[in-house]
């Protein structure tokens, strides 16, 4: 038997509870054995991001977010700062690195309406099953026929992770943090605490 290994990939900048909630529920619903935090070194679409964290900064807020949870895991497979990271050439060489392992890939529902313009998205559903959490913004059928058509259109399986949607996004914990704007409690309280700790996300003259 394979082991089942959940992939939750991201620029985590900064991680907030909305993942660690969607990645925990992923675990219970689908029966995996661990959930991998992989963040991403040099995503191709994210090239100019406002108020960018140190790749340190993020993997130790990725850290800090998943300790004392034994089913979560960081790994760096993915933070390679030199060249794009392409979730494509992950999973490949993940799978033909680790052949006794079952992967199943997390994707947010913004990424579910997406994933037709990520680079050679027939060869990730190839390499891994697509587990998408939805949104509340979406109705529940439109979710659904997302996922159907994905499915024949990769020959792959996509299912939906039965978890609501938090509308909790990175860009506005950053804009929040810049504001002055309470976040506590939208991110692990020691991410919060890093966070002030290293005056992230913060304007300059502050």
């Amino acid at each position: 038997m394979k082991k089942k290994i959940g992939i939750m990939g991201g620029t985590f900048d900064p991680i907030h509870i909305g993942h660690l909630i969607i990645a925990e529920k992923a675990y219970e619903q689908f029966d995996l054995q661990q959930i991998r935090f992989m963040p991403a070194g040099n995503p191709p679409h994210k090239q100019d991001r406002k108020r960018q964290t140190t790749d340190e900064q993020r993997i130790e807020m990725v850290r800090r977010a998943i300790a004392g949870n034994p089913h979560f895991a960081l790994s760096l497979e993915d933070m390679k700062p030199d060249e794009y990271s392409y979730t494509f050439r992950t999973l490949e060489r993940l799978k033909k690195q680790n052949p006794d392992e079952e992967y199943y890939f997390i994707i947010g529902g913004d990424s579910l309406f997406e994933f037709d313009h990520w680079m050679k998205p027939d060869r990730i559903c190839h390499s891994a099953i697509i587990l998408a959490a939805g949104r509340n913004s979406v109705a529940r059928s439109e979710v659904e026929d997302q996922i159907a058509y994905l499915s024949e259109k990769y020959q792959g399986e996509v299912h939906l992770i039965d978890v609501p949607d938090l509308n909790i996004s990175s860009s506005m914990l950053r804009d929040w943090i810049q504001s002055s704007d309470t976040f506590r409690y939208y991110v692990p309280e020691p991410v919060y605490e890093y966070i002030i700790e290293q005056k992230l996300y913060q304007l300059e003259e502050a």
